[in-house]
């Protein structure tokens, strides 16, 4: 009889295990925020990347996965921008979601968006890499803008297209020495820039 009763407790814990699973189906988006900052001008491969979830996971009418939830990463790549080409670009592994009871899952989403703040940086292929844009565009502007002023320059002085001619010439070498000794812009991800992910496999927390 008393063998009967235990392995009737048992049973009945077993299903009330089952019944506490929940599973969230893959494809779906959580959004996150960050707690720490990271960028490609300080940031090496193996550094700690730190989030919350800023929306909850729902599942079955109930939230499983609350806002401020834990999320820990790591810098997987960096590659910083050249002076010349090259674009700035970030891959981050996200591993760990931690639960406000302690509960921690494995975790590896990929990323679907990133906040650019005022830049142009983006989300770009696989591997969870965020990259810059092309600061060609930026570079050309750069070297006519100094070498219109140059021309400007060695118009005034010179009173004459000789000496608007040895003005641009002047102004678009500086202006080339200015973009081959500066950097393009680096990706940057700021302490409170948010990052939409989406769930590769369903996660299940029981």
């Amino acid at each position: 009889m008393r063998d009967a009763v235990l392995s009737l407790g048992m049973s009945l814990l077993a299903m009330a295990s089952v019944s506490c699973a929940a599973e969230i189906p893959s494809g779906t988006h959580l959004l996150l925020r960050m707690v720490n900052s990271i960028n490609t001008r300080t940031a090496s491969e193996g550094n700690q990347v730190y989030l919350r979830t800023d929306s909850p996971l729902v599942a079955e009418g109930r939230v499983i996965v609350p806002v401020g939830s834990y999320v820990q990463g790591t810098v997987a790549q960096v590659n910083r921008s050249g002076r010349v080409a090259g674009r700035a670009e970030l891959a981050i592994r996200l591993d760990t979601l931690t639960l406000p009871e302690g509960k921690v899952l494995k975790f590896a989403p990929h990323l679907s968006s990133v906040d650019a703040g005022d830049s142009s940086q983006k989300v770009a292929g696989e591997g969870n890499r965020i990259q810059q844009r092309s600061g060609v565009g930026h570079d050309a502007a750069q070297i006519a803008i100094v070498a219109g002023s140059g021309a400007s320059i060695g118009a005034l002085a010179g009173q004459s297209l000789r000496g608007a001619g040895i003005g641009a010439g002047a102004g678009g070498a500086v202006g080339l020495a200015t973009v081959l000794l500066t950097r393009g812009r680096e990706v940057e991800l700021r302490q409170g820039m948010t990052l939409d992910v989406a769930l590769d496999r369903a996660l299940v927390v029981e």
